[in-house]
């Protein structure tokens, strides 16, 4: 009996039978494993002919999203850096000018934006943490590369085109989606 946590374990003396001892028993139940999954669908995926099917809500390749009249959304708060567990995301923030109005929404903006990579651990808690909705986790997979230097993104591989913008509304929630179309809020003009 331990003193300490007045435990007590019963150890038993068991004797093993004949077929145990053999362990003839264990050998034919796996067998048996191993040969019921021969007739098993194949999980393998031929992959140039097919391709895997991710899920909406899946979490890939990083986006700045810009607004309705193409201007840039991130006001280099700094949130999403803060939020980051991994510490992957670097700001300078810098002033907007006179005649750059069109370019970016408010005062400050980010003039340096980058995200490692290889640093990211895809959580999602940047998104999160943006409240200007400026950056958002598409279903895009990160391309791969040999050199480190390509995984270190910057404004010119994050900010979407405006000929080309990124649907991100399955990532929002039903709440979030209902508070845009309130335009009494300064945040959804």
């Amino acid at each position: 009996m331990n003193k300490l946590t007045n435990k007590s374990k019963l150890v038993s003396d068991k004797q093993m039978t004949l077929s145990e001892k053999l362990y003839l028993p264990a050998i034919f139940k796996g067998m048996i494993i191993t040969f019921s999954h021969l007739f098993k669908k194949k999980v393998t995926i031929q992959y140039p002919e097919q391709t895997k099917e991710f899920a909406e809500i899946y979490r890939g390749k990083h986006v700045l999203k810009r607004d309705d009249e193409g201007r840039e959304r991130c006001t280099a708060c700094g949130l999403c850096a803060l939020a980051c567990p991994a510490e992957a995301i670097t700001m300078i923030a810098a002033e907007r000018k006179k005649g750059e109005e069109h370019l970016y929404r408010e005062e400050k903006y980010a003039a340096t934006y980058e995200i490692n990579m290889l640093r990211c651990i895809f959580c999602g808690l940047c998104e999160e943490a943006c409240p200007k909705e400026a950056i958002f986790l598409t279903k895009e997979i990160v391309p791969s590369s040999f050199e480190r230097q390509d995984f270190i993104y910057g404004k010119d591989k994050l900010v979407e085109s405006v000929d080309n913008r990124i649907d991100v509304s399955k990532r929002q929630t039903a709440e979030v989606l209902e508070f845009k179309k309130n335009k009494n809020f300064k945040h959804n003009k």
